[in-house]
């Protein structure tokens, strides 16, 4: 049986990164912050075969959006503000503007990508549809539009918002190295 939206939120503060990460980050006032992608569910996946929460989950990515600057510049300094703030942390949190995305995703993963019109927009290009989860920094706002089921049984298909086959099949070979439960529906 699937878990709840506030079943969800407990199991993903179980990982002390997650819940460090949603205590100090709101303190940078991103417009939009959020907590995103592979800390959340695979942290669920942990708990659930019962691994520590933290257990091979490679990075802790942020989305923001801001289209008032889409210079690098702009975004390195909102790192490197979120650095100081996160210490030995920061090497372990990717933080990107979703406003500039369009501008190097074709060359880094050579696919198009529509320039983004809030945060959910970067979160539902996600390859994989039971991945696309999202906590806003401040609010706790959970963003989960394909539900917990899928996730929760570990089932990965690929997203029709961004069916790229290649790459989806790539990430669920990573995704089941690490949790060998998991299933591909094609």
């Amino acid at each position: 049986m699937p878990i709840s939206r506030s079943h969800f939120v407990k199991l993903i503060k179980q990982n002390e990164t997650n819940r460090t990460l949603l205590e100090i980050l709101p303190a940078l006032r991103l417009p939009q912050g959020t907590l995103t992608a592979g800390c959340l569910f695979q942290t669920v996946w942990n708990l659930k075969i019962g691994n520590a929460p933290d257990w091979a989950i490679r990075d802790y990515d942020v989305f923001y959006f801001d289209p008032s600057d889409l210079s690098w510049e702009t975004e390195d300094a909102v790192i490197r503000k979120a650095g100081e703030l996160l210490g030995d942390l920061a090497g372990k949190v990717e933080i990107r503007n979703q406003a500039r995305v369009h501008l190097w995703y074709p060359e880094k993963f050579g696919a198009p990508c529509p320039r983004l019109t809030r945060v959910e927009d970067g979160i539902d290009r996600f390859l994989i549809a039971c991945t696309l989860f999202g906590i806003g920094l401040g609010t706790g706002d959970v963003y989960a539009p394909n539900g917990f089921g899928d996730m929760w049984d570990g089932i990965l298909r690929i997203n029709p918002n961004n069916p790229q086959t290649g790459p989806f099949l790539r990430k669920c070979q990573d995704y089941k190295a690490r949790w060998p439960w998991l299933s591909v529906a094609l």
